[in-house]
């Protein structure tokens, strides 16, 4: 394990190479960090040199976002994969195996994806500790539940045909590539038939258990989000390290966003990581004893008051996880 953090294409030309030198100032080597642009765009040329300016700042890629990602169906780019319309799917899937394809041939070890409709809904935001702005879902706040998607009725089976249409077809290619693919749970679990899905089946640790058993591999597996994943759960507090312990023992923790939550399922708030339910050091363990092997991030901080809040949030979460890996005697900074 080693610490990381991620990135999009747009962020990074928001942020510039100033921040690049700041991740590796706080300590940071192995990130997941976009190029620039559409994947689908993304040459082998293209990624070589993002390889390479990653590099003059003494950071290495360790993966990519495939063009799947959280932001839902409005935004969506690869829409006939999560929605089952072929021939757009088969377009889709084939575009992401040459994805996957050159991230083998350039020495990138994974891609994670979201296989995703409805986004990640939220109710308005909380304050939290200090006055901190915290993400918040009141599933009783919910305006819109009867709002359909541009999938419109959505049973639980349709959409578990649709996962596995596109998991048979992909997973042979990253197999052979030796490329892993780390899907990321649905945020956050929704009531039944929320917005037309009869169930969000990545939603809870019962649904992603039964994902990571089909077309079995060791190169599919989960971007396993501890915040998303305790968002389900009654108590996560107690649930959530034999939960970690059962993806991990098996081999199935790819990436880990390594973050806490107050409150349970359809009710909860978004904090810093010594500020939630969960007790983070004792997971940390967990994650350890398991011998998982990835990159462990932060994600969804709260937003802080400060000139840089974004970076300052982070950096506070980067230390936080750097001292947990030296307290275990552990390197945090990987190979």
């Amino acid at each position: 394990m080693y610490v990381g953090t991620q990135l999009s294409g747009k962020d990074l030309e928001r942020l510039g190479d100033r921040y690049l030198r700041q991740l590796a100032q706080l300590g940071l080597k192995h990130v997941c960090i976009d190029p620039p642009g559409s994947p689908y765009e993304w040459t082998r040329d293209i990624i070589a040199r993002h390889i390479e300016r990653l590099d003059t700042h003494g950071l290495v890629l360790d993966m990519v976002q495939l063009p799947m990602p959280s932001s839902g169906i409005n935004t969506h780019q690869s829409p006939g994969v999560v929605l089952g319309k072929s021939p757009e799917r088969d377009r889709e899937i084939d575009g992401m195996c040459r994805i996957v394809e050159t991230l083998s041939a350039l020495g990138v070890p994974a891609a994670k994806y979201n296989f995703n409709v409805l986004g990640i809904p939220r109710t308005p935001s909380e304050r939290g500790r200090g006055g901190a702005i915290v993400p918040t879902f009141r599933h009783e706040q919910l305006t819109n539940t009867g709002e359909l998607t541009e999938a419109g009725k959505v049973s639980a089976e349709a959409f578990w045909e649709r996962i596995t249409y596109f998991l048979e077809r992909i997973v042979p290619v990253a197999e052979a590539a030796k490329v892993r693919l780390a899907c990321h749970p649905h945020d956050p679990l929704t009531p039944p038939n929320y917005r037309g899905f009869e169930k969000r089946v990545l939603g809870n640790a019962e649904g992603l258990k039964r994902f990571v058993q089909i077309a079995e591999s060791p190169y599919h597996g989960l971007n396993f989000c501890q915040g998303t994943i305790a968002e389900s759960m009654e108590n996560p507090r107690e649930e959530i390290d034999e939960v970690i312990r059962w993806f991990g023992s098996r081999g199935k923790i790819f990436n880990v966003h390594f973050r806490n939550i107050k409150g349970g399922r359809y009710s909860f708030t978004e904090v810093f990581p010594d500020d939630g339910d969960m007790d983070m050091a004792r997971s940390f363990k967990v994650y350890q004893d398991c011998g998982v092997d990835c990159m462990i991030m932060p994600d969804h901080m709260p937003e802080i008051d400060g000139e840089a809040p974004f970076e300052t949030a982070f950096a506070f979460a980067f230390g936080y996880i750097i001292g947990l890996f030296q307290a275990n005697g552990l390197n945090p900074y990987g190979p």
